[in-house]
């Protein structure tokens, strides 16, 4: 089952499956959001926005607006 990566959970980990922002892509691959990668929610903001992530060897901040984006399937 898909989920937006915005709607997991502290300490879940899942696959990222796709990525759903044309205009996004090329920035997120770039930081190592590619198919088929592992990937840890770390931490959630008090206010939930941003959110750190484990990904690729790197601890990254996003946006609420850009893991809206990540599709990914919870292992």
């Amino acid at each position: 089952m898909q989920k937006k990566l915005s709607a997991l959970a502290v300490g879940q980990k899942a696959i990222i499956c796709s990525l759903e922002d044309e205009e996004l892509v090329l920035k997120l691959m770039e930081m190592g959001f590619l198919p088929g990668e592992e990937i840890t929610v770390e931490q959630i903001a008090p206010m939930g926005d941003p959110i750190s992530v484990m990904v690729a060897g790197y601890q990254v901040s996003l946006r609420i607006s850009e893991a809206d984006t990540i599709m990914v399937e919870i292992k």
